[in-house]
């Protein structure tokens, strides 16, 4: 049984995933949580994404490179800025 077991994919992504941005907030980061944002709303995901710049709870996550991105609490990318599209493969994987 997956993450979601029996329930089909269009209820899962309705739920959203959580979404987080580690990152200072410089213009990488920002860039980075614009292209969540957007890859979001292509998938149609209700999902709020939310920014962390302390850096005591970036560390936490093991991440010494920033911006970085955790979906359902894993860091699935970090030290670069994505484009959307990468966001969008990344959260659709995410819900497989």
């Amino acid at each position: 049984m997956g993450l979601f077991g029996k329930r089909n994919i269009e209820e899962a992504k309705s739920e959203g995933a959580s979404v987080k941005v580690l990152g200072s907030g410089c213009d990488k980061c920002n860039k980075l949580e614009a292209a969540a944002r957007e890859a979001l709303e292509q998938l149609g995901m209700d999902t709020t994404i939310e920014h962390v710049t302390d850096f005591a709870q970036i560390a936490a996550y093991g991440v010494m490179s920033t911006p970085a991105l955790v979906v359902d609490g894993k860091v699935v990318s970090f030290g670069k800025v994505l484009d959307t599209d990468e966001v969008v493969k990344i959260l659709q994987k995410a819900r497989q």
